[in-house]
C-alpha cells in the first residue's frame, strides 16, 4: 500500500484506516509501538465453521471475524511487523513500528489453508510469492515466521503423519 496517497477513512486513535487511490484499504500506525507491545486486543465478533478471506483461524472448525472490525484491514506482508496472538487474543508488535507505517501480518501465521490464495506483491526480500496458508510453507519458511499455536500444532500433526507413512 502506497503510504503517501492515502485517504483517511477512520481514525481509531492508535491506528488510521486508510484507502489508497486503487481503493485498497489498510491500517497505518498512528503512534509508535515498540517490539512486543500490544497494538490492540481483539475478540471474535462472529465465529464461523469455515474460512473466509476475512477470518482468522483458531482451530479446524473455528474461524473468527475480528473485533474491533477495523482489524480486518491489517494487510499481509512476508516481512510483517505485527502478529495476531490467538491464544492471548492480542495483536502484538513484532518489531518497532513508527507512526505512519502500515501494520501488517503474515497471513499463514494464522491460516492453515486459506479461503483465497493470492500472489503476494509485498516487495520484501524474503517474499514467498503465492500466499495460500501454512500448509504450503517449506520447513525453512515455517521456522522463519512466528506462527500461532494452532498452526504449530497442525505442522506437528502433518509431520507426524509423514513420518508414519
Amino acid at each position: 500500500m502506497n503510504t503517501n496517497a492515502n485517504k483517511i477513512i477512520a481514525d481509531h486513535s492508535f491506528v488510521l484506516l486508510v484507502e489508497d487511490e486503487n481503493a485498497n484499504k489498510g491500517l497505518l500506525s498512528n503512534k509508535q509501538f515498540l517490539k512486543g507491545e500490544v497494538i490492540s486486543p481483539f475478540f471474535a465478533r462472529e465465529v464461523l465453521d469455515a474460512p473466509t478471506y476475512l477470518t482468522v483461524q483458531l482451530s479446524d472448525t473455528k474461524h473468527i471475524l475480528l473485533g474491533p472490525e477495523f482489524l480486518q484491514y491489517v494487510n499481509h506482508s512476508c516481512d510483517p511487523n505485527a502478529f495476531f496472538d490467538t491464544t492471548e487474543m492480542k495483536l502484538i508488535a513484532l518489531k518497532d513500528i513508527q507512526p505512519g507505517e502500515p501494520i501488517t501480518f503474515f497471513y499463514p501465521s494464522t491460516e492453515w489453508k486459506m479461503d483465497r490464495a493470492f500472489q503476494c506483491l509485498c516487495g520484501a526480500p524474503n517474499c514467498i510469492g503465492k500466499i495460500q496458508g501454512a500448509f504450503y510453507l517449506t520447513p525453512a519458511q515455517q521456522e522463519h515466521y512466528k506462527l500461532n499455536k494452532y498452526i504449530l500444532h497442525k505442522i506437528q500433526e502433518s509431520n507426524a503423519g509423514k513420518q508414519s507413512a
